[in-house]
């Protein structure tokens, strides 16, 4: 029963995760912190896959000689952990793109407000 409620505050923790970055994302009007909430909302997706990945009382898939027969259900697939290595890869690679642009709009328009910036593309 424990694993069970563990389990549902896992979801509820990524679909937490996930709105709080939404929100960041369509609310805020200041690139930086659009730009953090884009690391939270990428955050939620990465935790979301890994709790789907995860079954409990599962081994890792290395199969050693002398073992018994294996069976697949005893097994935790590991491809949903590494496809999230990836994306932690691009994930923080992202980051390092947005926060080069950040700093080259801050030179040239000396803000980071997102409507103080349309006013002055216009």
């Amino acid at each position: 029963m424990e694993a069970e409620t563990l389990s549902v505050v896992n979801y509820w923790l990524a679909a937490s995760l996930f709105l709080i970055g939404l929100y960041g994302i369509l609310a805020r009007p200041h690139l930086v912190r659009k730009l953090m909430a884009m690391n939270i909302l990428q955050v939620a997706v990465i935790v979301f896959f890994i709790i789907l990945g995860y079954k409990s009382d599962a081994t890792p898939p290395i199969v050693r000689q002398g073992d018994e027969t294996p069976i697949a259900r005893n097994y935790i697939n590991p491809l949903p952990h590494t496809l999230m290595l990836t994306a932690i890869v691009v994930s923080v690679s992202t980051t390092g793109v947005a926060l080069a642009l950040l700093i080259r709009i801050h030179r040239r328009f000396g803000t980071l407000d997102e409507s103080e910036l349309i006013e002055k593309l216009k």
